[in-house]
């Protein structure tokens, strides 16, 4: 098991899980459908940290139809 130690707090793994709830907090106003780069730049544009970036760039590079697309994408990461 890998662990580090960044920004004052322990990360177990190569990704810690995001919140899926402040993950759409990053998304709001995406205008759907949308591809991963588009939610990548929003995500960015509303002050995502480099977690929720990091989970972002891991998702299928396809077409969203809807938030709940991304969620489960997110939550198919391993």
């Amino acid at each position: 098991m890998e662990m580090t130690y960044k920004g004052g707090r322990l990360e177990v793994g190569k990704m810690a899980k995001v919140n899926p709830i402040q993950l759409q907090k990053h998304l709001k106003g995406v205008d759907y459908p949308a591809n991963k780069q588009q939610l990548i730049e929003r995500a960015q544009q509303q002050g995502a940290d480099e977690n929720a970036i990091s989970v972002l760039q891991q998702i299928p590079d396809r077409e969203y139809q809807a938030p709940t697309d991304v969620s489960e994408a997110v939550g198919d990461i391993e």
